[in-house]
């Protein structure tokens, strides 16, 4: 068994999801909830896509901090994910949620700045994802599929986190040994 510590690529994997994910949940929390707060109706969905528009480039910064460091475990740890148990299938779960999270992620954001551009200064809404009844139709439309999005890209992002959790305690000296010798018989 390595000694070899990976404590740079596991910052960026583990900073990058946490930001990811924390920057996610408070978006769809606080800036969205926040948005119906707002006394102009006309002016929520442009407070909340300007608040989103604000984030993004630290987002990408998280996410590619967050995909840099798995690639660096992944690499620093090839050995345990071809031969220990769990650990391949543990790897290969969490690489499919990255993927989704990707996509969950870009497809927010293509279609927040479609409702930046979207929704006028004439535009009434609820909030940055609520339409109200004086919506327009496509304005409405953009605002439902990010109500469902604001929700996806944290759940991915969590698990995630989780699955580093197991990831770690798969490091745990019994839990090596435990794997090799499954893998052997």
């Amino acid at each position: 068994m390595s000694s070899n510590r990976n404590t740079v690529v596991r910052s960026l994997h583990d900073l990058g999801a946490a930001a990811w994910f924390g920057g996610s949940l408070m978006g769809a929390i606080a800036l969205n909830g926040a948005s119906k707060d707002v006394s102009n109706p006309l002016e929520r969905a442009k407070i909340a896509s300007s608040g989103w528009a604000r984030w993004a480039p630290f987002s990408a910064a998280a996410i590619g901090a967050h995909v840099v460091g798995g690639v660096g475990l992944l690499l620093a740890n090839r050995d345990r994910v071809r031969g220990q148990a769990g650990v391949g299938t543990n790897s290969a779960v969490k690489a499919g949620l990255t993927v989704a999270a990707l996509g969950t992620t870009a497809y927010s954001g293509v279609l927040g700045a479609k409702l930046a551009k979207t929704a006028g200064d004439d535009t009434y809404t609820e909030g940055g994802t609520t339409p109200s009844e004086a919506t327009p139709d496509d304005v409405a439309a953009i605002q439902q599929q990010l109500r469902i999005l604001q929700w996806a890209t944290p759940v991915l992002t969590g698990a995630l986190i989780v699955l580093g959790s197991q990831q770690g305690e798969q490091q745990r000296p019994q839990e090596r040994v435990r794997g090799w010798l499954k893998n052997a018989a």
